[in-house]
């Protein structure tokens, strides 16, 4: 059976199948299919039809809605059990409201009313058989003359505004190619974005002392983010929940936010991460509203309670925030509800009684999954085999947010008219490909993408050298240090045993360094549209 069925169908075509127990009547049909191009098989019953999808590799198939013997629902249910992707529309001779809801529901992928006129069978022949090659072919016609006006706008001396623009541009076509993996467009786009990157960090690294010093043209810095964005939200009227999610990148968030438009009204802004774009150094110059030297100056007794070891750098964000309020005069009708989420299992917790911090002014709520996630990259083979390059790190980060409990949230407090909520990450990642060596005695920061300590050396083409703290407004730490902050997507190996950690940590995802996607990243508000 599957030799004789078999011989009609080709690989150079697009086959189609079409059951109708009335087929004599659509020759003429099926002769217009098959002069532009398409390889049409007829069945006149269920039966036969089924037997023929069984045997064979079909493309598409036209299933007549009511026919003698097998009918068609009864025969779809059949074809979706043996071939459930198999596309099939329905020939109906009746609209009713029922095959709507089987085509919405996606039983079917589309319909046809009877009499089918050659118009309408060509449409969805190419809406189902060549949409995609026809996407594909008009995607790499855009990107193609949008890599050109972003190479262009690269060699222009972009300003900052600029750079967010580039930025997102970038962005959404690795979100768009993703989509496309056949075009062959991948090493392109990151080749670009390498350029991107080598381009930007000469932009940072002429600027950045300027931004630092001086509050006139330059972008909003971590150390304004509450100022900014959340202070003018407070009423004692509405709770303000401000979330910080740990190391999420302006891609990460793009994929995140597309389950959020049936529930909020979403409002962007971007700022760039203060420098290292590390947690110590952003996170806590976003709830203390002061740059680290300014930590280190005004607190530290805070300061000096944190230990060498980045994840204890910061336990009193809590107490940064408050103070902050207190510089500003705010006074809120209760304490500032802090929560730190390092684990599903607590997640979950607080995800189950959030709607109780709705009683609460202020809620602060930082979530380290995605940090996490970049961090179990590096360390677990079996992630980097699920997630070997940007886009399946995107698909995994999707995979998370999908079914955590950070959405669980959000779909809860999106309930309230009386909630504002403001999302941003205190530093990106960057996939890192290129090893640099750097200098430095036992004392130096073990970070791979910035470097402090006394006499800490590394290739200047590859790293801002900072002689001078203050000027940066780093902390000192007691002593005269140096720090070296890596550019692009280079990563520092000190000298002994440098290959093994040289191979060890390359292609892992690091943050601290200059990158755009480090660096600039979203600060969204959301407004519960309920």
């Amino acid at each position: 059976m599957q030799n004789q069925n078999a011989d009609f169908i080709t690989k150079d075509k697009n086959n189609i199948l079409w059951v109708d127990d009335e087929i004599e009547s659509l020759k003429s049909n099926i002769l217009f299919l098959k002069q532009k191009g398409y390889n049409v098989k007829e069945a006149t019953n269920g039966e036969d039809g089924i037997n023929l999808i069984r045997d064979n590799e079909f493309d598409l198939v036209f299933l007549d809605e009511m026919m003698t013997g097998m009918g068609g629902l009864q025969t779809l249910l059949e074809i979706k059990d043996i071939k459930p992707s198999l596309p099939v529309v329905m020939v109906t001779k009746n609209e009713t409201e029922t095959l709507m809801e089987d085509a919405i529901g996606n039983k079917i992928s589309d319909y046809l009313i009877k009499p089918v006129n050659p118009t309408q069978l060509l449409l969805v022949c190419k809406k189902m058989l060549e949409s995609k090659r026809l996407k594909g072919s008009q995607v790499s016609k855009d990107y193609i003359q949008e890599f050109n006006q972003i190479s262009m706008a690269m060699l222009e001396n972009p300003d900052w505004k600029e750079w967010i623009d580039i930025h997102l541009k970038m962005t959404g076509w690795e979100l768009e190619l993703d989509e496309h993996p056949d075009l062959g467009l991948k090493q392109t786009i990151l080749t670009q974005k390498r350029d991107c990157n080598t381009e930007f960090s000469k932009y940072v690294e002429k600027n950045y002392l300027n931004w630092v010093n001086s509050k006139e043209d330059r972008p909003i810095l971590s150390t304004e983010i509450v100022d900014k964005f959340v202070i003018p939200e407070l009423d004692e009227n509405k709770s303000v929940f401000l979330f910080v999610i740990d190391c999420m990148r302006m891609d990460q968030w793009m994929i995140m936010e597309k389950y959020l438009y049936e529930y909020f009204k979403i409002t962007k802004d971007y700022h760039y991460s203060i420098l290292p774009t590390a947690t110590p150094y952003s996170r806590n110059a976003i709830f203390s509203g002061l740059f680290p030297s300014e930590i280190e100056q005004h607190y530290p007794e805070l300061w000096k309670k944190n230990d060498d070891d980045e994840n204890s750098k910061n336990n009193f964000e809590k107490e940064f925030l408050m103070k902050l309020l207190e510089r500003r005069r705010i006074k809120l009708k209760n304490e500032v509800k802090y929560t730190k989420i390092m684990d599903s299992n607590f997640g979950r917790g607080i995800e189950s009684k959030i709607m109780s911090y709705c009683n609460n002014q202020l809620n602060a709520i930082v979530i380290n999954f995605v940090d996490m996630i970049a961090h179990s990259r590096s360390d677990n083979a079996i992630l980097k085999e699920i997630a070997p390059d940007e886009s399946a790190y995107r698909s995994l980060t999707e995979s998370w947010f999908e079914h955590s409990s950070f959405f669980g949230m959000l779909r809860q407090l999106s309930t309230r008219k009386d909630v504002k909520i403001i999302i941003t990450s205190d530093h990106g990642s960057i996939r890192c490909l290129h090893g640099v060596k750097a200098m430095g005695d036992k004392e130096t920061s073990t970070n791979l993408r910035y470097k402090c300590g006394k006499n800490v050396k590394a290739d200047s083409r590859h790293a801002l050298f900072i002689r001078n703290p203050l000027e940066y407004k780093l902390p000192k730490r007691n002593g005269i240090i140096n720090y070296v902050i890596a550019k692009e997507d280079f990563y520092f190996v000190y000298p002994t045993d440098y290959h093994k950690y040289l191979n060890q940590y390359n292609d892992t995802f690091q943050h601290g360094g200059i990158s755009i996607d480090e660096m600039i990243l979203p600060v969204v508000t959301l407004e519960p549209k309920a």
